[in-house]
């Protein structure tokens, strides 16, 4: 279960990696900026990637309680999660240049780039499910970890996109999304031809197979006439 960081100690983490790396930002920093002391930053949260992570579902909790159900109308799965995504640049335009400063640092770092991937599954799980996209099974796992990936590669190059229209953000997503959905009619060619073999496979084992065991002869066939 994860810890209910306070606001306040958001805001304070969120606007120190708008000036440094997130490796150059300290505990007691954090405190001090949050008006409290280390002591009461214990006890609000465990650390620095924990603050993230609650910054994380904080933004996935503005953007799903602005979709109304039926929002997406006719739109396909791509569309709805293409519009999902954009909502979600649209909610971090407040943090682009903190979002910039984490990149550099995941670049620098790669424990911290796998950590921040951790971090992010659960938010492109729910961006999936917003989108009316399943995310269970070996195709769903792909699909998380997959949109986990390209929504970082995406931040790269929309942190430097200030055009009011956000079209190299679009453009990039646009493109991204299509690799991605190429990728995963693949998988699910993959996934039935597997899900066959192993019918298949299972039906052979439950069938019953030829009994080996004589049946013994009639009473008296063997035994020699007096």
């Amino acid at each position: 279960m994860h810890q209910a960081v306070p606001d306040p100690i958001i805001d304070a983490f969120m606007s120190l990696l708008a000036e440094k790396r997130f490796e150059a930002i300290t505990l007691p920093e954090i405190a001090t900026r949050a008006n409290l002391s280390l002591g009461e930053l214990r006890e609000g949260a465990d650390g620095k990637l924990a603050i993230l992570g609650a910054f994380m579902r904080r933004i996935d909790r503005a953007v799903l309680d602005e979709i109304e159900p039926g929002d997406a109308g006719g739109d396909s799965h791509r569309d709805r999660l293409f519009d999902v995504l954009m909502r979600r640049f649209d909610r971090l335009a407040a943090y682009r240049r903190s979002i910039a400063h984490l990149g550099e640092s995941c670049r620098r770092d790669p424990a911290l780039a796998l950590a921040v991937n951790a971090a992010a599954l659960p938010s492109a799980r729910y961006m999936l499910a917003t989108a009316g996209i399943g995310s269970d099974g070996m195709r769903g796992i792909a699909r998380t970890e997959g949109l986990a990936l390209l929504m970082a590669k995406v931040s790269a190059v929309w942190v430097d996109d200030t055009d009011p229209d956000q079209s190299r953000t679009m453009s990039a997503l646009d493109r991204a999304l299509s690799r991605a959905e190429g990728w995963d009619q693949r998988l699910g060619r993959v996934e039935r031809t597997l899900c066959g073999i192993a019918r298949r496979f299972s039906s052979r084992r439950s069938s019953p197979r030829p009994s080996t065991v004589r049946e013994a002869p009639p009473a008296g066939a063997g035994d020699v006439p007096a």
